[in-house]
């Protein structure tokens, strides 16, 4: 019976900076299509029309005040920030690790202070928008999905590639 991997530790870079134990929770961006339902005459039911992927965001908890974060807010490129999340999988069947990166290009949109009180947790919360993700398994890129440049690659197959050439890109 095989058994599942499951993440044994991780870690955060955020513009190259190593962020190792300062960071003690983060939210994989979800990835979720653009749909709507589509039903012609003479068909029994709805099928879902592909729209293309939703807006795409990160949110990261940092464990305490960390000013290189703050510096970041309101940068003016939509991919002036730079994260990179980098994770152990291990099954319990294997002595052996799977390494999971997620690289995210794009800017932090929200950041909760949370509460200050002292000799509180001063945890805080940052949400970043992404113009670029990309998802690799040992070194294999698995998605990558750049919105500004039109590239949506699935297991190394641009899916946008005919239709950037049907409208002159």
């Amino acid at each position: 019976m095989a058994m599942p991997s499951k993440l044994k530790g991780f870690n955060l870079f955020h513009n190259g900076e190593n962020f190792v134990g300062k960071i003690p929770e983060v939210q994989l961006p979800k990835l979720t299509r653009k749909t709507e339902d589509y039903q012609g005459g003479g068909m029994g039911g709805p099928i879902k029309i592909d729209f293309g992927q939703e807006a795409i965001q990160m949110e990261w908890t940092a464990g305490g005040l960390m000013k290189s974060v703050l510096q970041q807010y309101g940068t003016l490129k939509h991919d002036g920030v730079l994260l990179r999340f980098a994770g152990g999988y291990q099954a319990e069947d294997s002595d052996t690790f799977d390494a999971l990166e997620i690289v995210v290009r794009g800017r932090h949109t929200e950041i909760d202070l949370g509460t200050a009180k002292p000799k509180d947790d001063t945890a805080f919360k940052v949400t970043t928008a992404a113009s670029y993700y990309k998802l690799s398994i040992n070194g294999e890129d698995i998605i990558e999905i750049d919105f500004v440049n039109m590239i949506e690659k699935i297991n190394g197959t641009d899916l946008l590639q005919a239709l950037r050439t049907a409208i002159g890109l």
